[in-house]
C-alpha cells in the first residue's frame, strides 16, 4: 500500500516537473468585429486546439502543453455576443491545461502566439470573428439630405491590449481617453445640428487604419483623435493639438494614386467623378491634391479654434498646432486632429485627467471648438450653415468679456440676447451668441 501511494506521489510530481509554464491570467475584449481572448503565460506557449461544433453549445478546445492553471477562471467578468463562458476541461494528462471556450457561433478562429514586449509576457492570442457588442450606428439616408446633422467622428485613443502610456499613480491613457470622448459624444449629440460617431465605445482595440476607416464609413465631416501625452521626466505638462505633416500628406498621396479600389472611399462626391471618368490618373491626382490640401487646411483651422478652447480651461504644452505623421491622420479627405489633453507622465496633470470634472471641462471645451469650427467653416446643406445663432457651453475661467472677444461680438449683445441681468456665469450655461 505504501508503494502504491509512493507512485502515485511520485507520478504527481512527476506530472509537474513536466509543467514547467503557467496560465498567469486571462483577458477578454470584446469589439464590433470579433472578441479577443488573451492568455498570459510565464513560458512561451506549446498549443494545440480543435473545435467540436456538433452541436450547441459551440466549443473551441485549446490544449496548452506543459502548463498548470494558475489561474481562476469562474472570476472572469465580460459581455461577449459571441464568447459565453471560459473553462477548463479533463486534460490529456496531468502536464496539459486544457481550455474550453464555449462560442454561440460555429466560427474559424484565429489561434496565434506573441513574444514579450516592455508590457506582457508570453501570451496566446484567440481571436472568435462575429459582432461581439452591440451595434452603435447612426440612421441616416445615404444622399445625405438636405439640412442634415454634422458628423464628428471620435476615436479615443489606444484601447483593450494596448493602454497607451501609463501615469505615476499607474492611471492608463486609454482610460483617461474613452471617458473624455464619450463625454464629448453626448455633448455633440445634444446639439440639434451635430451628430458624433465613436470609433471604439468601449475597453477594445482598433487596429489604427481602421480608426479613420469608420470615420469615412460613417462619412464624417471631421475625426478628432485623442491622447494623453508622456515623457521621460514629470517636468512637461499642458495640452497641445496636431495636424498632418506635409511630408505625411505626400506619402498618403502616393498611397491613394496607387491603390485605386480606395478612391471609391473618398468624400465629398470625388468618388463619383473618377469612377465616370474611367479613372484617369492625372485626374486622380488632381482630385487627391484637392481633398488633401482643403482637409490639411481645414484640420489646421479647426486645431486653432480647439486651442483658444483649451487655453481656457487647462495650460497648453504648445500654443500652436504641431505637425507631425501620426497613422491616424491620414485621411486625405476629412479635416483631422489629434488632440494630446496633458501629460499623464505630470503627477499633477494626471491626477486631473483621472478628475471626472476635469475630464468634461475638456469635453466642454472641445464641443466649443468643433462646434465654432463648423459655423465658421458651414457646410453645404447642414443645419450649422444654417443657424445664425451659435452656442457657447460656459467652463471654467469663462467670463462674457472673454467669450465676446472670442466671437467678436460685445459683451452688451451677449448680455441682451441671453437677457442676463449680470456678469456672472456659471459652469455649464449655455449661452447663445448672437451674430456679429
Amino acid at each position: 500500500m505504501k508503494k502504491i501511494a509512493l507512485l502515485i506521489i511520485l507520478l504527481g510530481w512527476s506530472a509537474l516537473a513536466h509543467a514547467s509554464g503557467s496560465l498567469d491570467s486571462v483577458r477578454v475584449w470584446p469589439a464590433p468585429d470579433k472578441t479577443r481572448v488573451v492568455f498570459d503565460l510565464a513560458a512561451a506557449p506549446k498549443h494545440s486546439y480543435f473545435t467540436l461544433y456538433d452541436g450547441q453549445p459551440y466549443r473551441l478546445v485549446i490544449d496548452l502543453a506543459g502548463t498548470r492553471n494558475a489561474t481562476d477562471l469562474d472570476a472572469l467578468d465580460f459581455e461577449s455576443m459571441m464568447v459565453q463562458r471560459i473553462r477548463t476541461s479533463s486534460a490529456p494528462n496531468g502536464s496539459t491545461t486544457r481550455i474550453v471556450l464555449e462560442l454561440s457561433e460555429g466560427v474559424t478562429p484565429t489561434v496565434f502566439p506573441l513574444p514579450p514586449n516592455e508590457r506582457y509576457g508570453h501570451r496566446l492570442v484567440v481571436d472568435i470573428p462575429g459582432q461581439s457588442v452591440p451595434e452603435e450606428r447612426i440612421t441616416r439616408t445615404a444622399d445625405r439630405l438636405p439640412e442634415r446633422k454634422v458628423i464628428v467622428a471620435i476615436d479615443p485613443g489606444h484601447g483593450g491590449e494596448d493602454p497607451g502610456s501609463i501615469g505615476p499613480a499607474g492611471t492608463y491613457e486609454k482610460n483617461v481617453t474613452l471617458p473624455v470622448a464619450q463625454r464629448l459624444a453626448d455633448a455633440i449629440n445634444a446639439d440639434p445640428g451635430m451628430q458624433a460617431v465613436l470609433v471604439r465605445s468601449a475597453d477594445y482595440g482598433v487596429p489604427l487604419n481602421q480608426r479613420t476607416r469608420a470615420a469615412r464609413r460613417e462619412r464624417a465631416d471631421m475625426f478628432i483623435s485623442l491622447h494623453a501625452d508622456a515623457f521621460t521626466t514629470p517636468q512637461p505638462h499642458g495640452a497641445s493639438v496636431w495636424v498632418l505633416s506635409r511630408r505625411r500628406a505626400n506619402t498618403e498621396l502616393g498611397r491613394w494614386l496607387e491603390n485605386r479600389e480606395q478612391h471609391s472611399e473618398l468624400l465629398g462626391g470625388a468618388a463619383e467623378i473618377l469612377t465616370s471618368n474611367g479613372g484617369d490618373p492625372y485626374l486622380a491626382r488632381t482630385l487627391l491634391d484637392m481633398s488633401i490640401d482643403n482637409s490639411m487646411s481645414g484640420g489646421f483651422d479647426a486645431a486653432n479654434i480647439l486651442l483658444k478652447e483649451l487655453e481656457g480651461i487647462t495650460r497648453l504644452h504648445r500654443r500652436e498646432p504641431q505637425a507631425a505623421s501620426f497613422a491616424v491622420l491620414n485621411s486625405p479627405d476629412i479635416p483631422s486632429v489629434l488632440v494630446e489633453l496633458g501629460f499623464i507622465s505630470n503627477p499633477q496633470e494626471e491626477q486631473r485627467l483621472r478628475s471626472s470634472g476635469h475630464q468634461q471641462r475638456l469635453a466642454n471645451a472641445l464641443y466649443n471648438g468643433v462646434r465654432e469650427y463648423f459655423v465658421r467653416h458651414p457646410l453645404d446643406g447642414t443645419i450649422l450653415a444654417n443657424t445664425k445663432v451659435r452656442k457657447h457651453t460656459v467652463s471654467s475661467g469663462d467670463s462674457l468679456s472673454v467669450i465676446a472677444q472670442r466671437y467678436n461680438t460685445s459683451v452688451g449683445a451677449i448680455q441682451r440676447h441671453n437677457e442676463l441681468n449680470s456678469t456672472v456665469l456659471r459652469v455649464g450655461q449655455v449661452l447663445e451668441i448672437p451674430s456679429s
